[in-house]
């Protein structure tokens, strides 16, 4: 079963969204995007490896009746190692 995780960004994107990752409303430009654990802006279509509740899995920042949201692809996390 997948779990969704939702990150909610200040100033929701409340305008229907097909490509771009960002929106006007009111004449002012609202950006669409998630944040990762520390703040840290992520941009959509982007995937990274969350850790929540102590399970590690890759999620992308993905759109959701029109709120950037997290969205689980696979449990455990990819990683490159040295040789």
């Amino acid at each position: 079963m997948l779990r969704l995780v939702l990150f909610l960004v200040p100033g929701l994107c409340l305008a229907p969204q097909i490509a771009p990752a960002d929106v006007t409303q009111g004449g002012k430009t609202i950006d669409c995007y998630c944040t990762d654990k520390t703040g840290a802006r992520v941009e959509l279509g982007q995937t990274i490896c969350m850790q929540v509740d102590g399970r590690m899995f890759m999620a992308q920042c993905q759109m959701s009746l029109n709120v950037p949201m997290w969205r689980e692809l696979s449990e455990g996390c990819l990683s490159t190692k040295a040789a």
